[in-house]
This record gives structure tokens, C-alpha cells and sequence, in this order.
């Protein structure tokens, strides 16, 4: 009996306001979506991240590369990819798109990856550098000045110079290194490391070698030069001291070989 009271209520209302079971009718089925999943209320953005990979990469100049950009948009309206490179093939799927980038050459770049999603757009950024190793690594015999040894290494043709870390190593050990990050120029190179190197004992006839290092986040390229043996070397002064000392001696004994002769000859003529 509990149960026809309602029944009959709803059914009293019908008759007397026709409008009402309709209009109720077509407020249920607005407010449910595809198979009854409910709707999102509507201005409210869904939370969603894009990520690109890899994030930095490294070519040499005329290479081509792959960029992979992800989402956890449900449902994106719209996923596309900006940058100044050219750009080849693209391959799809659910929450990723592959873009291919042809002829890489500038020196420094980047491409941005941007998905909409329920009105509302992200991106993420991946950097693009085409590296060229040193044409040469060249380093100078060195030269004594006073008490150390000017060491000169030259670098030739390398990119980019901020990634640059030159070392020099005597005898397997390292005497000195230094990195180029402070050059932020973006072009073609030539780099020229000067050190002065006080030497011991233990440091002649020992093989000296220049090293270049790029590190270009994951990816290392290395160099190095012909080796140099530091030679034992007499400074200016002391040669020059000896060579005054030498003339000294030949004169004392030219001054004592003439007074000799002189009291030998007389005796010689006597006899």
C-alpha cells in the first residue's frame, strides 16, 4: 500500500501539469552523458601534463631525429609541434605522437610540442643541438720562461665551444683543466688554452697530452693530441753565465801559454 501512494501521486501530477514528466524526463537524459558516465560541468578544464623525449639531444650537423610527445589528455583536441627545423613524418597513437625533424644544421634550436585539451593547452620543450668535434687538437712544444714551461694547446673548428672541457695530463696525471662554459656565442670556434707550468725533477721526459672533452648532456665526444715530452731545459741566464765563463778560462790560458813561451824561447836560443 506504501508503495501505490507514490505511484498514484506521480500519476495525479501528470494529469494535472502534462509538462512536467517531460520536462523532467529531458533533464535526466541531459545530465548523463554516453552509456550514463556523467558529464563534467561545463568552463572546468580536465588536469593533464605533455612531456616531451628526449628533452635535450645532441646530432652532428645534417643528421635527422626523432621526438616523442606524450599526454594524459583523454580526449585531445589538438597536438602539434613548433620549430624552425623541417620537419619529415609523423606516426600517432593514443597519448603520443612521434615527429620527425630532417636536416638538423642550426647550431641551437628547439621544438615545442602543444596538446588542447578541454579548451585548455600545455606544452613541453625539447632542445636541439648540432655538435661538430674539434677539426684538431693541437699542442705546442713547450717553452721555458724563468722557472715554468708556457704549455699551449690549440682547438680548431669545434661547436659548441660552452660545452668544452680542456685538460692537459703529464705523465698520466692531471695538471690542469678548465671548462668553457662562460662562452655562450653560438657559432664555429677555434679555442687556444695557455697554461704556465712549474716543473720538478720528477716532470722531465715525460709525455705531455692536450684532452678535449664535449659534454653534451648524455652524449661525450673526445679528443686529445699528439704527446710532447717535457725536455730538460737550461734558462737563458745560466747559459749565458757559462758561456762567460768558458771565454774566461780560454783566456787565462792563452795569457799563461804566451808567458811561457816567452821564457821558453829565449832559453832555446841561448842553448
Amino acid at each position: 500500500m506504501g508503495s501505490l501512494f507514490p505511484l498514484s501521486l506521480l500519476l495525479f501530477l501528470a494529469a494535472a501539469y502534462p509538462g512536467v514528466g517531460c520536462a523532467l524526463g529531458r533533464r535526466i537524459k541531459r545530465a548523463q552523458g554516453p552509456k550514463g558516465s556523467p558529464l563534467a560541468p561545463s568552463g572546468t578544464s580536465v588536469p593533464f601534463w605533455v612531456r616531451m623525449s628526449p628533452e635535450f639531444v645532441a646530432v652532428p650537423p645534417g643528421r635527422s631525429v626523432w621526438l616523442n610527445c606524450s599526454n594524459s589528455c583523454p580526449q585531445p583536441q589538438n597536438s602539434s609541434l613548433r620549430t624552425r627545423l623541417r620537419q619529415g613524418k609523423t606516426l600517432r597513437g593514443p597519448g603520443w605522437v612521434y615527429y620527425q625533424l630532417l636536416d638538423v644544421r642550426a647550431w641551437s634550436s628547439q621544438a615545442h610540442c602543444l596538446v588542447t585539451c578541454a579548451g585548455k593547452t600545455r606544452w613541453a620543450t625539447t632542445r636541439i643541438t648540432a655538435y661538430k668535434p674539434p677539426h684538431s687538437v693541437i699542442l705546442e712544444p713547450p717553452v721555458l720562461k724563468g722557472r715554468q714551461y708556457t704549455l699551449r694547446c690549440h682547438v680548431t673548428h669545434v661547436f659548441p665551444v660552452g660545452y668544452l672541457v680542456v685538460t692537459l695530463r703529464l705523465g698520466g696525471r692531471v695538471i690542469y683543466s678548465e671548462s668553457l662554459e662562460r662562452y655562450t656565442h653560438q657559432d664555429l670556434a677555434n679555442v687556444t688554452l695557455t697554461y704556465q707550468f712549474p716543473a720538478e725533477p720528477r716532470d722531465f721526459w715525460q709525455p705531455l697530452i692536450c684532452h678535449t672533452r664535449l659534454n653534451l648532456e648524455g652524449l661525450v665526444v673526445r679528443n686529445s693530441s699528439a704527446p710532447v715530452t717535457l725536455m730538460l731545459a737550461w734558462s737563458p741566464a745560466p747559459t749565458a753565465l757559462a758561456s762567460v765563463s768558458i771565454a774566461a778560462l780560454v783566456g787565462i790560458l792563452l795569457a799563461v801559454g804566451s808567458v811561457y813561451l816567452c821564457k821558453w824561447l829565449p832559453m832555446k836560443s841561448q842553448a
